[in-house]
């Protein structure tokens, strides 16, 4: 089962990459409720081994191609982010002084906390892209503007998931041009 879990979260965060477009020092957004995975309701089967299963599958996409995690807490922290200082401090975020647990921050959270090298928490973090996998609702941490994006993998175990990039606002009217590598 974790095996499964795991290629699939390999899957869908390569194919968002791809698609994002992502470049070394962009910001990638990840919610992810554990128990939905499982096919459970929010907080009822919380699990370290499958939000190991999910981390192991997107954190070694975005780490080899020098891409930040930001992973989401659950509304226990009020959806607080779990990344890098180093992402941090190039969007001079400030930090926020909370440890994520399984039942308070959520494991997947709780993973990412315990496995990044200079982990910070923040209460807010602007990413160019991002998973929500369970309909944790990534929104509030993506930048404008959001393009939703379908994937070929739907579901990570038993939780639908949803994806997203952003692109540059369209400003200018009718006679503007925009460049087409930012659409």
């Amino acid at each position: 089962m974790y095996e499964e879990i795991t290629e699939q979260a390999r899957s869908a965060a390569l194919e968002v990459v791809e698609r994002a477009k992502l470049k070394e020092g962009d910001i990638f957004v990840v919610g992810c409720s554990s128990s939905t995975v499982v096919g459970s309701g929010y907080g009822k089967a919380s699990s370290m081994d499958v939000a190991k299963a999910v981390f192991e599958g997107i954190y070694p996409v975005l780490r080899d191609r020098g891409i930040f995690l930001a992973a989401q807490c659950c509304e226990h922290l009020n959806r607080a982010i779990i990344t890098e200082r180093a992402a941090a401090e190039k969007q001079h975020r400030e930090e926020v002084n909370v440890v994520p647990q399984p039942k308070a921050g959520g494991s997947f959270a709780t993973i990412t906390y315990n496995t990044l090298e200079q982990p910070v928490a923040l209460e807010h973090i602007r990413a160019d892209a991002g998973i929500d996998v369970g309909g944790v609702l990534i929104g509030m941490h993506l930048k404008e503007v959001a393009v939703p994006l379908i994937l070929s993998v739907r579901k990570i175990g038993e939780a639908n998931i949803t994806a997203a990039r952003t692109r540059p606002k369209f400003i200018g009217g009718e006679r503007a041009h925009y460049n087409d590598d930012l659409k």
